[in-house]
């Protein structure tokens, strides 16, 4: 154990002073919503005021004593009235706000960067997220700063630190992300475990410091660690001290938490032990009663000196993790019980912590007196932590088209990503240079090989190792790292690609630079990484998330290699718009027309759905003067393919199954039965066309809606069925019906896939031309 020998602050009463008014802060903003505000309908209003207990004294610390203008701080979600209560001390939250936790427009139940009123520099809330976070917008800053900061600047710019509590490490999200390779080398981040050993509903059994601390020393962090406070560390300096020293070190974590409840001799007995040592015995009767309670208390995470230098020795070239042993609701009357965590306080018990702090129920929000020490600290502190505005970069122009063209019959959606990235560089090089791709391990099998052999891996601090396989005539991707490259590998882990994707997608906030960040990732596993690619969305990223390749097309991998369910996901999803293209013509239109979006205050992510199924491009084709009409109805939706005089029925086709909607349009000719063939790019834009049409909220921005293409698709003089199809679960299209009111079959995939050719993955289910054909029959007879 690397236990950090303290810096007294012992004689620092100021400090201390701010430490209890936060406490005191924290708590009421707790109890002013539940007690006070309350919800009329009877549901608890919530909060954690063990949880925020626990991590007072290193807040209280860390910002006070060791925190910068530069540094950007994770704050664990439990613990987010401590963040308000800081900020409001500080000056940057008005006193209004400290009645309205979790209320509408009011501070939110967990940070959140882009809905709480004052700063908050991640949101967190799904637990072990938002301390990956720090990592992945510690690779994003030396990624801007490496590109647009003047040269090579590669060493850290602020420090990114995460404040987590110990439950979270039960998250495998965090180990995947402390063990990918480039982490090792970014010493600007700052780990700050609360550990409370406790988690929602019990005192975790087993003592977890030892092999959590080797897992992070095994994945090359420092380890510092805050155990315990100076009055323990005094008893443990007389004689029999090493005794107390011991059996508290072997206690379990639950025996411990129990001396907390106890007092007098009661406490003296339980630590003594069902067989006590003589000399402990002797050693603790010569402890007074009150230093005894105090000293139980007595941990290194509310230690302010042991934690200022803990902070202060943080090895700034590698990660640190500071190991900080606290009590879930020190200070409260609820402390260590194991039922705290979402216990709040009495009206009674809340009068009696008043009292122990020195303050008063009827004016809880009572500022330092002007001209105090505490007003003086606040204010220092305030300036020290001011940061200048941030200057902007805009968005560069993306054109409409950069390609000279998509023809031949053996063309994929996947394969003309790789294409179009690589034309971007030729015809938009200042786009371009904003484009940075991201795969997990991936990047040949998603047809990126050719634009990373044009830009390269990026590598967050040095020029990479030689590439020895450089001069292989086989060797497809020139794997050349440096501070340049445009590419980021993060190895098998589409956690940590979606985690980068969200840091990377908010650097236009952050530090004014935009970028366009594409991930690349197998879409059967974009569920697999889905609720963090959320949380960053929701914390103000915004990427672009290509899945690729799709569906059973995916015929060969079998069931557990075929996406379902995404198309619904990319419907569905807030901040985020769908498109599913199935030409390579309209993978152009509508990916540069995504990228618009990306690195805006206005702005969105997207989501492409990509196939390895190659296509023939001329089914596509257009004549040269309505191709900026086709171009406009892709982006907003779709288009009509096929639009004969007449019409019996109509197929309204997504993705690969655009080819077998035509075979079949042709088949019904051959029937007497003239059919329509409607291209779906968007199935998203198109629900959102019927919501906007009634009035409804359609989600982003405005400008990706147009109600028109419902008229082109399903024109009001047309009342013929429709059929829809297309290689993902068919309640995805049904919706399309509605829009006319007329006799609709959804086809699609309803249930797992086996390995098979596509041809039998399609006739399976039922998403073949025979099936389409069929359905269109029925529906017209």
């Amino acid at each position: 154990m690397t236990t950090v020998a303290r810096v007294s602050v012992d004689a620092d009463k100021t400090l201390l002073a701010v430490e209890r008014r936060i406490l005191w802060l924290a708590t009421s903003i707790v109890h002013h919503a539940n007690h006070l505000r309350g919800d009329a309908s009877g549901v608890k209003v919530g909060g954690h005021q063990a949880s925020s207990a626990s991590m007072a004294s290193i807040m209280t610390a860390l910002w006070f004593t060791g925190l910068s203008a530069q540094d950007r701080v994770s704050v664990k979600p439990h613990a987010s009235p401590v963040l308000h209560a800081i900020n409001h001390l500080l000056g940057d939250l008005d006193t209004e706000y400290l009645t309205r936790l979790r209320d509408l427009g009011g501070l939110q139940s967990y940070p959140s960067r882009t809905k709480d009123p004052d700063t908050v520099d991640f949101s967190t809330g799904s637990v072990g997220i938002g301390a990956t976070a720090t990592i992945w917008a510690a690779l994003a800053r030396r990624y801007v700063d490496a590109h647009f900061g003047g040269g090579k600047q590669t060493s850290p710019n602020g420090r990114m630190i995460a404040l987590l509590g110990d439950a979270e490490l039960d998250e495998g999200a965090v180990w995947e992300a402390v063990l990918d390779p480039q982490v090792v080398r970014l010493g600007e981040l700052l780990w700050v475990v609360d550990l409370n050993r406790q988690s929602l509903d019990r005192v975790v059994p087993g003592i977890a410091y030892e092999r959590l601390a080797g897992m992070f020393r095994s994945a090359g962090w420092e380890v510092l660690t805050c155990k315990y406070g100076p009055v323990l560390e005094e008893l443990f300096s007389r004689d029999g001290g090493e005794l107390l020293r011991q059996r508290i070190d072997g206690m379990p974590n639950a025996e411990y938490q129990r001396l907390l409840r106890v007092r007098g001799e009661e406490l003296r007995a339980r630590i003594a032990g069902g067989t006590p040592d003589p000399a402990l015995v002797r050693m603790l009767a010569s402890v007074d009663g009150p230093t005894l309670h105090s000293a139980v208390r007595d941990l290194g995470g509310h230690d302010l000196g042991g934690l200022t230098t803990a902070f202060q020795q943080a090895d700034p070239t590698r990660p640190t993790v500071v190991f900080a042993y606290t009590i879930k609701g020190r200070g409260l009357p609820t402390e260590g019980h194991p039922a705290n965590h979402s216990a709040l306080l009495t009206p009674d018990q809340y009068a009696e912590l008043a009292r122990s702090l020195h303050t008063e129920v009827g004016d809880p929000w009572r500022p330092f007196e002007v001209g105090s020490a505490e007003a003086e600290l606040c204010g220092q502190v305030a300036e020290r932590l001011r940061r200048p505005d941030i200057a902007r970069t805009a968005p560069p122009t993306v054109p409409v088209e950069v390609s000279a063209g998509h023809r031949g019959s053996g063309l994929s959606t996947q394969a003309a990503l790789g294409r179009l990235l690589t034309d971007l560089r030729r015809a938009a090089p200042e786009v371009a240079a904003r484009v940075v791709t991201v795969s997990p391990d991936v990047a040949s099998s998603t047809n990126l090989a050719g634009w990373l052999n044009k830009v390269g891996v990026f590598k967050a601090d040095e020029v990479g190792p030689e590439d020895w396989f450089a001069d292989d005539p086989e060797t497809r991707i020139r794997w050349a790292e440096n501070t340049t490259g445009q590419h980021v590998e993060l190895g098998i882990a589409e956690v940590n690609l979606v985690g980068a994707l969200g840091e990377l997608g908010a650097t236009w906030s952050r530090w004014g630079q935009p970028l366009i960040p594409i991930g690349t990732i197998y879409d059967p596993f974009v569920n697999r990484a889905l609720e963090p690619w959320t949380f960053g969305i929701y914390a103000g990223g915004q990427s672009i998330l290509v899945g690729t390749p799709s569906g059973v097309t995916l015929a060969a991998e079998g069931g557990a290699h075929q996406s379902v369910i995404t198309p619904s996901v990319g419907l569905e999803h807030p901040g985020v718009v769908a498109y599913e293209p199935a030409f390579g013509q309209d993978l152009e239109w509508t990916l540069l027309h995504a990228m618009r979006f990306v690195g805006r205050p206005d702005g969105c992510s997207a989501y492409f759905r990509l196939s390895t199924r190659p296509v023939d491009q001329s089914l596509a084709e257009v004549p040269a003067a309505d191709r900026e009409q086709r171009r406009r109805q892709a982006v907003a939706g779709g288009y009509r393919l096929r639009a004969p005089e007449r019409v019996d029925v109509v197929i309204a086709a997504m993705g690969v199954t655009v080819p077998q909607a035509v075979r079949a349009a042709e088949e019904l000719a051959e029937h007497g039965i003239s059919a329509a063939v409607n291209v779906v790019t968007s199935a998203d834009l198109l629900f959102r066309a019927t919501r906007a049409r009634t009035g409804l909220p359609t989600g982003g921005p405005a400008e990706l809606v147009d109600e028109s293409v419902l008229d082109v698709l399903l024109p009001p003089r047309e009342r013929a069925p429709l059929v829809t199809v297309l290689d993902g679960h068919p309640h995805t299209l049904a919706f399309l019906g509605a829009v006319r009111g007329v006799p609709t079959t959804t086809l699609g995939v309803t249930g797992f896939g086996q390995s098979s050719t596509v041809a039998d993955a399609h006739r399976l289910h039922g998403i073949d031309v025979t099936a389409i054909r069929d359905a269109a029959l029925d529906l017209v007879d």
